[in-house]
């Protein structure tokens, strides 16, 4: 693996969450790396990495997402060394962003964490979020660390339905 090929693997991340302007997950940066062949998990590990050690991009993880988002740094960055990317590459990141934008918001908008409490009890908080406005935001108390973990699962696959029938149920 050749230092430019890291850095192109690095400017690639860095473009992508410069132009999705809302936090991508881990998951969805992969997923497009990966899918095209660009590189291996591995060096996407590794590239990650790199960008956060050097603070070019932050990341927060919730549960079994980790989100990331490109910092001031990390765009000054990109503006230096964008040409280094190639047409054909931005090209194929804008026309994904542009095809998934919606997608790729909404999975990164809708959050779940949970945390032990002090008196020994799961703590879960489940957020919708647009624009970086909550559209919901509830916060439960459960007994066992496995409901909280499915409370989250759970709410990451039907926040849609939950969302829908609170709104139907309070108006």
């Amino acid at each position: 693996m050749t230092v430019d090929s890291l850095n192109l693997y690095k400017l690639i991340v860095l473009y992508m969450l410069d132009k999705a302007n809302f936090k991508l997950t881990y998951a969805q940066i992969s997923g497009f790396i990966l899918e095209r062949e660009y590189t291996n998990f591995f060096t996407l590990q590794q590239v990650i990495s790199d960008l956060e050690e050097s603070e070019l991009i932050l990341s927060d993880t919730l549960i079994s997402r980790t989100l990331f988002t490109i910092t001031d740094e990390g765009r000054k960055t990109l503006t230096f060394f964008k040409n280094r990317i190639g047409e054909d590459i931005t090209v194929e990141i804008d026309n994904f962003l542009a095809k998934k934008r919606m997608d790729l918001k909404s999975e990164a908008a809708i959050t779940a964490t949970c945390y032990k409490t002090t008196n020994n009890e799961y703590e879960v908080v489940l957020a919708a979020k647009e624009r970086d406005s909550d559209l919901v935001n509830i916060k439960l108390s459960v007994p066992f660390k496995d409901m909280a973990e499915a409370i989250c699962d759970n709410w990451y696959q039907k926040n849609q339905q939950i969302y829908q029938y609170l709104m139907g149920e309070l108006f």
